[in-house]
């Protein structure tokens, strides 16, 4: 078949002369694509018209014998369109980095202020001994030539028909020139005088400042960069000498100083490389007739080619088909794809240790020779793999592997029944290859595995491989391959077929390894999705048996508790482990980074930041200096006391039997969780993890929690409207309520009543309450038939309410004030609920504002209440953290979290 598929797909724009076989192309079928016909070699202008086929272009055969077109004829490359412009993350990079330096000026300049005016004293004195009428002539020459060699440049640019480059480097400097007024017009009305001072100066006696950014360097820099001007030598070389003659005149002039001129260069930097990364920079990957140039060159004799979708890592593949031999694959690296995915490949090297993840080449040559070394190696290795047969460059921005084409399909496109027993062992031998010569795939994935037409298995996108690999890396690519064939196969088969060709112990050797972290991220996000339909699964079997009465609620619960059983990672555990008992299954410690080290550096700047933002207008020593020690310690007893009573309030709802003295250390360890969580949250979450840690189940933990969170919620209730109806008559013997609480009572009972007879409302918060009470309810009802438990809870939490209340009323004594202890927690009991309703972490801010706006309303003096609610979050939010820290580290090395 020489042109009909194409004809019926409406690829209109075939000729008479053109020869387009109806091919695969390599190792699956390609997405939507357009078609490109053009003469063999030159660049003439191409004809695109966009086709979607109805069916994957793998059903249609093979011809074996394409018509070979005569010469002079027209080729065919059918690929899908280039973008116009791709967003670099190098120049993302790069303006960060720019933005840092910018950030860095203004801080330098800031805070070392004898040090740039020394500098800048310095440059007076040596501008003194240089010949005037030189710095005169240098200055107008290198003023003129600043602005002529750009503009050369743009018509350089423009005779070659690359206006769009001269378009963003224009857009580049509008943007600097504008940001430069910005900056001239903030340093001269709104910055501190240090920064002024360091960026500007007089020029001349009764002269005005001069500016802190060049108007014209900055946008002349920012066009450089933006257009280019980096690849091109002689451009660079000649603009830089000017610019840097055009500054040096200016500084020794007077008319500028060093971080100015600094200043100036990092702005026209950043906005050149930022204006490139928003709008996209013009697209220089290689086309499909670019490739043919490439392959004949080498000797090849192509007739078509065939874009097929992209390997892993993101090289391109064509399939190519020749004159007079056989079948190609070639794989096109370049610059964007090295780049692509490079956020990703950091954060992975920042997480994993460097064994886990191989650095990514820094150049074209080095990607093209790690991948010719591997393709090599491993037919060496006498693996069933893709046989390389060339290599060339494309230009300084790509190169290209030549492979001989193999027909076939990978796993991830083959049916379930497809998926043999066969084609696992014809893999495995050829991992088993790989292995012995140390060399290690690194991209065991379905996409890497093909069954080829005659039903062998064969192992492509070897290009991230290793060679000379270690015991780790060997490994980790055999716990890999086990969970991509029991994605599709089943644990059973997958480690019998392992098992096979390895022998058992070599597979149980990887079970250390055989952890989520040190997966691809696609078989990470398909564990997740099979565990997940497993445990649905799991959920609608055991509700059918309920339904039917084979089993209680309680049971049914109890049997999904466990989440491990349908965690596929363990059932290939255990599948190893009966045939070898005594194989290690500690896991490896992957990771370099944690999500609880992360934690730990986020929370320690956020409160050093925090402690810092409160104190900035209090002088810590003068305060304490004036508190009475006396009252002071014992607000420290009654902040520590509160650490107790939360372990009671905790524990007596909790009808397991847990270690009291943990429970008391998991309370401190959340006074650090507090910091990066709000302050409702952090707590909840860290004891309900407790639980779960000290063996009681999650639905039972979460419903412990949520009975301790409701009885703390009516206790709270209920003493509010105790203290102020106390405080409400403290001045009078007359024991009617205050008006306060009772208008306080009607309020709730009209919210309560508006709620209950709208409809929506009520459906809004029963969905709410619902989960909750399901839960609590029955939890509490377990919790009646021991009293000790529910006196030990509900103990706990009055004698947490009277703990705080107690530090804070120490706390005004300790400055002098004088409040009673009923006054006291009123104005407590509603800062905490509105610090508890800020979503702030420790409610940091508005609990502070509602403590000392309400000591204030009681009488008590605004300076005395501000002292009296810093020395109280002082003792019960951050004098806690660092044990908290301590305390927390401690309970995830005992596993108690």
């Amino acid at each position: 078949m020489t042109g009909k598929t194409g004809e019926e797909a409406g690829r209109g724009a075939a000729g008479p002369d053109t020869a387009v076989p109806a091919h695969p192309g390599p190792a699956g079928s390609p997405p939507a694509r357009s078609t490109v016909e053009g003469p063999g070699e030159e660049a003439a202008p191409e004809r695109v018209s966009l086709v979607r086929t109805d069916r994957p272009a793998a059903a249609e055969p093979a011809d074996p014998h394409p018509e070979v077109p005569a010469a002079g004829s027209h080729v065919s490359v059918d690929e899908p369109l280039l973008a116009a412009r791709v967003h670099r993350p190098s120049d993302l990079i790069r303006f960060l980095a720019g933005l840092l330096g910018v950030i860095a000026v203004f801080v330098l300049a800031n805070i070392a202020q004898n040090t740039t005016t020394g500098i800048e004293n310095d440059i007076t004195v040596g501008a003194t001994k240089v010949p005037g009428f030189l710095t005169t002539v240098v200055g107008l020459v290198s003023s003129v030539a600043v602005l002529v060699v750009p503009v050369a440049f743009a018509v350089e640019r423009l005779i070659k028909r690359d206006g769009l480059r001269v378009a963003d480097g224009v857009l580049a400097a509008v943007l600097a020139h504008g940001l430069s007024l910005g900056i001239d017009l903030w340093v001269a009305e709104a910055a501190s005088d240090n920064i002024r001072s360091a960026l500007t100066r007089i020029a001349q006696p009764g002269g005005g400042l001069t500016d802190p950014v060049h108007g014209y360097l900055a946008p002349v820099i920012a066009y450089m960069t933006a257009v280019g001007m980096a690849s091109r030598p002689r451009w660079r070389v000649a603009l830089w000498a000017v610019v840097v003659l055009s500054g040096g005149t200016e500084l020794l002039s007077g008319y500028t100083t060093p971080l100015s001129l600094v200043l100036t260069v990092l702005l026209g930097w950043t906005v050149a490389y930022g204006t490139l990364y928003a709008i996209g920079s013009p697209n220089v990957r290689p086309t499909g007739h670019t490739l043919l140039a490439g392959l004949r060159k080498v000797g090849f004799a192509p007739v078509s080619a065939h874009r097929a979708p992209d390997a892993p890592g993101g090289a391109r593949r064509y399939y190519v088909v020749q004159g007079d031999g056989v079948p190609l694959d070639v794989h096109v690296i370049d610059r964007e794809q090295q780049a692509s995915g490079f956020f990703y490949r950091l954060w992975r090297q920042l997480q994993l240790r460097s064994v886990s993840v191989r650095r990514s080449p820094q150049s074209l040559r080095g990607a093209l020779e790690q991948e010719a070394l591997i393709a090599y190696a491993a037919t060496a290795s006498g693996a069933r793999a893709p046989h390389l047969v060339a290599t060339s460059e494309l230009g300084p921005d790509a190169a290209i592997l030549v492979y001989e084409h193999t027909e076939g399909r990978t796993l991830d496109q083959l049916p379930d029944e497809e998926a043999t027993d066969g084609l696992m062992t014809d893999l495995w031998e050829s991992v088993k290859a790989l292995h012995d010569r140390r060399i290690a795939h690194r991209r065991l994935t379905g996409e890497s595995l093909l069954r080829t037409d005659d039903g062998s298995g064969r192992l492509v996108n070897l290009s991230g491989g290793d060679i000379a690999a270690g015991d780790l890396a060997l490994r980790m690519d055999v716990a890999q391959l086990l969970t991509t064939f029991a994605l599709r196969t089943g644990p059973e088969r997958a480690v019998a077929a392992a098992a096979g060709v390895l022998g058992p112990r070599r597979v149980a050797a990887s079970l250390p390894l055989l952890q989520p972290v040190g997966l691809s991220r696609s078989t990470r996000l398909e564990l997740r999705q099979s565990n997940r339909a497993r445990r649905a699964a799991a959920r609608a079997a055991a509700d059918a048996r309920v339904a039917a009465e084979e089993i209680t609620q309680a049971e049914a619960d109890e049997e999904l508790a466990d989440g491990t059983r349908y965690d596929l990672l363990a059932r290939i555990r255990e599948q190893v482990l009966e045939m070898v008992p005594e194989a290690p299954i500690a896991p490896v410690r992957l990771q370099r980074l944690r999500p609880r080290t992360l934690i730990s550096i986020v929370a320690g700047a956020m409160a050093v930041y925090l402690l810092f933002s409160s104190l900035g207008h209090v002088r810590p020593a003068e305060l304490l200096g004036e508190a009475d020690w006396g009252w002071a310690l014992g607000a420290v007893g009654a902040s520590a006391l509160s650490y107790v009573a939360a372990a009671m309030s905790l524990t007596g709802f909790v009808p397991e039997r847990l270690s009291f003295g943990k429970a008391v250390l998991a309370q401190v360890a959340g006074s650090f969780v507090k910091l990066v969580a709000p302050a409702a949250v952090g707590g909840v979450a860290l004891n309900a993890r407790f639980l779960q840690r000290a063996g009681v189940r999650p639905v039972q933990a979460a419903a412990s929690v949520g009975a301790s969170q409701l009885a703390g919620l009516g206790c709270h209730i209920l003493l509010l409207l105790a203290f102020g109806y106390v405080a409400g008559n403290e001045q009078t013997q007359d024991l009617t309520p205050s008006r306060t609480v009772i208008a306080g009572l009607l309020t709730v009972a009209v919210l309560i009543l508006v709620v209950a007879a709208i409809p929506p409302m009520r459906r809004w918060l029963m969905a709410r309450l619902r989960p909750l009470l399901t839960g609590v309810i029955p939890r509490m009802l377990d919790l009646v038939q021991r009293p000790s438990r529910l006196v030990t809870g509900f103990g706990g939490t009055i004698l947490l309410t009277i703990a705080f209340v107690t530090c804070l009323n120490l706390s005004l004594r300790a400055f002098g004030g004088e409040l009673s202890f009923a006054a006291t927690a009123v104005v407590f009991l509603a800062g905490n609920a509105v610090g508890s309703a800020i979503p702030t972490p420790g409610g940091i801010g508005a609990i502070e504002a509602a403590l000392t706006g309400g000591l204030t309303a009681a009488g008590v003096a605004s300076p005395t209440a501000f002292s009296a609610v810093l020395l109280f979050r002082l003792l019960t939010f951050w004098l806690p953290v660092l044990p908290g820290w301590g305390c927390f580290a401690y309970l995830q090395r005992k596993k108690a979290l």
